[in-house]
């Protein structure tokens, strides 16, 4: 039940957060729609495909598809609430973030998989839905190069596998999961962390022959 609610506050917000994002590509109504379902709810879809667990999550509970595609269509109305109150919504999308990855961790225990597809399955499910929203808007994929986002999901996966795995309660092992996740990722927003990043510079002269051409 609590992973359920959290659930429908994290894939609101996350496609809240889509509809801006078409919003800033003035898409059209259905464009929004689009992007705020892929936002919210295309992680578990790449990972329900990748493990083959079918039916889809969406499929199954097609109330998340109408609850995602009325969030983005009244994100259009309320676009510059949103905006105001945008501090709220990283921490929703905080929540939503380590939610998406406990279930993804979740689902891919209840199939009997190994433990390193389990914390992969936490990974896809936290992070797919915001690169598929910055690949359709044509965006670089905000949460390969901002403050950790991939590796706190990648936390939470360990870590809800590791005390699940010592037979730690399961509401236990949540919430803690849950704590501990969100105030990283909150650390990271205010401290911006990041992970070193690499840098490639192109020679000079592929530059001058690129300039030529």
């Amino acid at each position: 039940m609590l992973l359920t609610t959290l659930y429908i506050i994290g894939i609101t917000a996350e496609a809240m957060t889509g509809a801006l994002a078409a919003g800033k590509r003035h898409m059209d109504w259905f464009g929004v729609m689009l992007v705020a379902s892929a936002t919210a709810i295309g992680g578990g879809t790449v990972r329900d495909v990748l493990l083959g667990h079918y039916p889809l999550g969406w499929v199954a509970n097609p109330q998340y598809l109408v609850i995602t595609c009325l969030a983005g269509l009244l994100t259009t109305v309320i676009a510059k609430w949103v905006i105001r109150f945008h501090k709220a919504f990283i921490m929703l999308d905080a929540i939503g973030l380590i939610v998406f990855s406990i279930i993804g961790c979740r689902v891919a225990m209840d199939m009997g998989l190994p433990a390193i597809i389990c914390i992969v399955s936490a990974v896809v499910t936290g992070v797919f839905g915001g690169l598929l929203r910055d690949l359709i808007t044509r965006r670089q994929p905000m949460v390969l190069h901002k403050e950790l986002y991939a590796s706190v999901a990648l936390l939470a996966g360990v870590m809800y596998y590791g005390m699940m795995y010592f037979a730690v309660p399961e509401l236990i092992t949540t919430v803690a999961t849950l704590v501990v996740g969100f105030t990283a990722r909150m650390a990271a927003v205010q401290l911006r962390w990041r992970l070193p990043v690499f840098v490639l510079e192109e020679p000079k002269e592929d530059k001058l022959l690129e300039t030529r051409n």
